[in-house]
């Protein structure tokens, strides 16, 4: 788990520090229905090194370990950032489903937006992605418990069900509406005064 976070948050500084402003969708989608899954990781880091000509970045983690990144030219505000700066990442998921009598697979699309501090300001930024498709069931496995599904674009896939209850009234057929939202904040804040 903490690889998976300390690589996330590396790749989040790097790509995050200079997220321009991005929206494809032109209306906010509804609220999603049904049971979900929330996970939620945030992990700080102090600025260890800078290189403003190189833009080399090195961050030190609580636990000592270092993780070194070049912020591409995207990050303006670079400049402002020092050693001894706090970095904070946070990153969220959500899986939302719900399960329908009959109906067919279908793409649902992807909605992703974000912004960024602006230029000359402490460098900041936000990015959140959400996906929905309807999946068709078609094997449940209630020994495992698994349930295999096909999805918009024809491929199959087979889960392991957590939670076997809910399996209750689930058939062959029906459909589930799955809606898989993530987002990335980051924030640097000035060291803090000694």
């Amino acid at each position: 788990m903490k690889r998976i976070v300390n690589s996330v948050m590396a790749a989040g500084v790097a790509g995050v520090l200079g997220l321009a402003v991005v929206a494809y969708a032109e209306a906010p989608a509804a609220a999603p229905k049904g049971e979900g899954v929330v996970a939620k990781v945030e992990v700080t880091a102090k600025v260890a090194k800078i290189d403003q000509k190189t833009r080399e970045v090195t961050l030190k983690a609580d636990d000592g370990r270092e993780f070194s990144f070049v912020a591409s030219q995207d990050v303006q505000n670079l400049p402002q950032v020092q050693v001894g700066d706090v970095v904070t990442v946070a990153y969220a998921e959500a899986f939302v489903y719900e399960v329908h009598k009959g109906g067919a697979a279908a793409d649902g699309g992807t909605v992703v937006a974000g912004a960024a501090a602006e230029p000359g300001a402490r460098p900041a930024g936000i990015v959140a992605r959400e996906t929905t498709a309807t999946v068709l069931i078609t094997a449940i496995d209630p020994k495992v418990p698994s349930v295999t599904f096909k999805g918009p674009a024809g491929n199959t896939r087979t889960i392991k069900v957590l939670h076997p209850e809910k399996l209750q009234g689930v058939s062959v057929g029906d459909t589930v509406d799955i809606t898989y939202t993530e987002a990335l904040a980051i924030k640097v804040e000035e060291a803090p005064k000694k």
